[in-house]
């Protein structure tokens, strides 16, 4: 283990090419003071721009800044894309409650700043906006606090996918699939070989829906938690419907992120099920 420590996140910095827009969302309509900026001649290497560096203050001791490169054009590449990939780059703050976002989103398409509704995802809810250089931004609630199980299992899914990665890697692959990962996690879990179909649920509020969905399942068995997880047990297969268990997409579509066994024949907007490997 690392010894040392860290104290928490000092700041986050991203280039704009948009100085005067990019001081009025983040001061006026954010209401982040600004506390701190640098103004240099370029240094280093020959071709860096004067620049500027300036920093908000973004709550409880960080803060994020912006580099405006002064006379230097935006690049391809550092256009704002709306992609999954782009967008995993992102900044989120944190309210307290579901009023406090309902508040915010108010707030913010008052100021004319397109907002989504209000998405649950795991552990969070949130609303999703972008600032004026195309930059997503989040603003969320926390619906419980992690809890041991939450680490303990990280563990597993990262420890499954690493040792995947690895095999994908060593033979020229890309590693392409989830599914894997679930069934890798799975044998983990178990700790030894699974001949029956089962489901692996976290012990946590938010997938508790899973197990009350498998308590009207005729054939299947529900064995009490053991190491943070429910285990629902089946000798043929497992159905599952989202709407009956009153799912949102980003819970349904993790719905397997405890682990399973089998062979998923149907997974679509409403319907999963798992079957023996060998059906």
């Amino acid at each position: 283990m690392n010894p040392l420590t860290l104290s928490g996140v000092h700041h986050t910095a991203r280039p704009t090419w948009k100085l005067t827009e990019t001081v009025n969302f983040y001061r006026n309509i954010m209401g982040l003071p600004l506390v701190h900026a640098i103004s240099a001649r370029g240094w280093g290497p020959a071709d860096h721009p004067d620049f500027l560096h300036f920093f908000f203050d973004s709550g409880q001791g960080s803060t994020i800044a912006f580099f405006y490169y002064i006379g230097d054009a935006q690049p391809d590449w550092a256009t704002p894309k709306t992609r999954y990939d782009f967008d995993a780059t992102h900044t989120a703050w944190v309210v307290n409650s579901a009023a406090e976002i309902a508040q915010w989103k108010q707030h913010l398409e008052a100021a004319g700043v397109e907002v989504t509704p209000e998405m649950r995802h795991e552990v969070i809810e949130s609303i999703y906006f972008r600032d004026p250089n195309g930059y997503l931004l989040e603003i969320t609630r926390m619906l419980r606090p992690f809890v041991r199980h939450d680490a303990d299992d990280a563990l597993h899914t990262l420890d499954a996918a690493m040792a995947l990665e690895k095999e994908a890697l060593a033979g020229g692959q890309l590693f392409k699939s989830i599914d894997p990962v679930w069934q890798k996690k799975a044998l983990s879990i178990a700790g030894d070989s699974i001949a029956t179909v089962k489901v692996y649920v976290l012990d946590v509020d938010e997938f508790r829906p899973v197990v009350e969905a498998a308590r009207s399942i005729p054939t299947a068995q529900i064995h009490t938690p053991k190491n943070g997880y429910w285990c629902i047990e089946a000798e043929t297969e497992l159905v599952f419907h989202r709407r009956s268990m009153g799912f949102k997409p980003a819970m349904w579509w993790s719905m397997l992120t405890g682990g399973y066994s089998g062979q998923i024949v149907t997974y679509t907007r409403d319907e999963l099920r798992i079957t023996g490997a060998e059906a």
